[in-house]
């Protein structure tokens, strides 16, 4: 059986007023004739005022087999080269499309290795496009949706021309990652290898070819809708403008930005002058940017990080390198680490002392990981797979320390994650902000009175964590002792770090 699907077309450049008129095509759907909706506005009777009679009306019919729609095939292995940009594109788009489907961007782009059985190098170059998409998935889908009479089906067609016109237009002062011709020519390879859209490939050749023709044009009209300017959703901006009135501006351009790679020295196996001697004889720039923060002018893979193997250093941002500190640990106490995924806080706290640590997390495969990382660093701790906002798990024996690391939007690492800001919804904040309130109230019952517990959240609405602190506070008549509370995320010196909250609390002895 043939598989007849219809080709995206491409929308059409607006004709001047008065050939519209002469051909009476204002306002007017096809197969209307010439009275539009009952002759609406125009003057002119309609049918049934002048006396002729109603076309019969047309039965809906059942599509045809051909017509019906089969489920992508996202996990498709195309046969492209494996160092091609065309592959690169088809993989970053496959992990777009299932970003939109719900999925998050890291288990999207695991999936899709897995899936191409990608090497290092695509995969690489696919996480590069991808992560670049998401950045600016708000700007290209406003540019498609002025150049298409109606969005790209299936979802990945639409993620493959997101991905291409982020390498076709770099965010303004970036240069171009690729030649345009070469952009082009990949994406339509891409199209052509994949059996869900191959049909298309014309248009994407066409779609992406007008853009290099209008770019200045199309570019200018985008930037008037907010989507486009700042790559949020709407409600996300009203959010931010809302909580911020004076730097909502920089918050959201700052979420867009490439984070910086810094790294925790582990106080345990060397120091910070000791390590950024390492890296100068390694050939690396870096600057100290807190007491055992080294942040990396120029980020560089894991793998090639002087020390990291030996768990002479951590990748931790600047700002969560703030928690362990504010615990004010000391040798023997017994410590909780709540939500602990995927271990660094968990790994500073025992390198800042000899404590009984005990990390929980609902999800044993990110669990897993806080094990990993320990095992890097030579630590251990008791890791339980567990749920913070209940008490099954806890033995009766009350804590002298517990940081709390709380469900929340995320919105305060989006550069990190950019992905966060589509999959997120409005709804959630109080959504989260009532699961938080559970689990801080559970653990506040597991502390001992005198101990301190820390609020933690990467947050930057208010409700999740200025609003949820001194609710807090009010519940348990909670000693509220100095932290930095909201750390905003507007880069430059000092304030290169992700958006972070923390509130610290003690309780009173009995």
């Amino acid at each position: 059986m043939t598989d007849k699907r219809p080709t995206l077309s491409l929308k059409p450049k607006a004709r001047p007023a008065a050939d519209r008129r002469a051909t009476g095509a204002v306002g007017r759907n096809p197969g209307q004739g010439g009275q539009g909706a009952a002759g609406r506005g125009s003057g002119k009777p309609g049918p049934a005022a002048s006396g002729q009679p109603r076309p019969a009306r047309e039965e809906p019919r059942l599509r045809q087999s051909h017509e019906v729609k089969v489920a992508p095939q996202r996990d498709y292995r195309p046969d492209l080269k494996t160092d091609s940009l065309a592959l690169a594109l088809l993989g970053a788009a496959s992990a777009v499309a299932r970003v939109r489907g719900g999925s998050a961007l890291p288990q999207a782009l695991a999936a899709v290795f897995a899936s191409y059985d990608a090497t290092p190098q695509a995969r690489g170059a696919i996480q590069d496009i991808a992560y670049r998409t998401m950045r600016q998935l708000g700007r290209s889908e406003t540019l498609l949706g002025l150049m298409t009479s109606k969005a790209p089906e299936p979802p990945m067609l639409g993620g493959l021309l997101c991905a291409a016109l982020s390498l076709l237009d770099p965010p303004e002062g970036q240069p171009a990652p690729y030649e345009a011709f070469t952009v082009v020519d990949q994406a339509v390879g891409a199209a052509a290898a994949h059996p869900d859209f191959a049909h298309a490939k014309a248009m994407v050749n066409a779609v992406l070819r007008r853009f290099l023709r209008e770019r200045e044009a199309l570019v200018e009209q985008a930037l008037r809708e907010p989507l486009a300017r700042f790559n949020y959703p709407q409600w996300w901006i009203d959010t931010t403008r809302a909580a911020y009135p004076r730097d909502w501006e920089a918050v959201l351009a700052a979420g867009n930005a490439h984070p910086p790679l810094t790294l925790r020295v582990n106080a345990r196996k060397s120091d910070v002058g000791a390590y950024l001697q390492t890296l100068g004889d390694a050939g690396l720039q870096a600057e100290q940017v807190g007491p055992n923060a080294v942040r990396l002018a120029q980020a560089i893979n894991v793998a090639q990080i002087p020390g990291f193997a030996d768990g002479v250093v951590s990748v931790q941002d600047a700002g969560a390198q703030l928690a362990a500190p504010l615990l004010d640990l000391k040798d023997g106490m017994r410590v909780l680490d709540a939500c602990a995924a995927p271990g660094g806080k968990s790994g500073h706290i025992l390198e800042s002392a000899d404590v009984q640590l005990t990390s929980v997390d609902t999800d044993p495969a990110r669990l897993a990981r806080v094990g990993d990382n320990l095992g890097r660093l030579g630590l251990e701790a008791t890791l339980l797979a567990a749920d913070a906002g209940s008490r099954d798990w806890w033995d009766g024996v009350q804590y002298d320390r517990i940081l709390a690391d709380v469900p929340c939007t995320a919105s305060g690492i989006v550069r990190r994650h950019p992905d966060i800001r589509w999959l997120r919804r409005k709804s959630d904040t109080s959504q989260l902000a009532t699961l938080s309130s559970k689990i801080l109230d559970n653990l506040w019952q597991m502390l001992l009175p005198d101990g301190k517990l820390l609020f933690v959240t990467c947050s930057l609405w208010p409700q999740e964590s200025e609003a949820q602190a001194a609710a807090f506070a009010a519940r348990h008549d909670a000693v509220r002792l100095d932290a930095p509370g909201q750390l905003l995320p507007l880069g430059g010196a000092g304030q290169d770090h992700d958006g972070l909250f923390y509130a610290l609390f003690q309780k009173k002895a009995a």
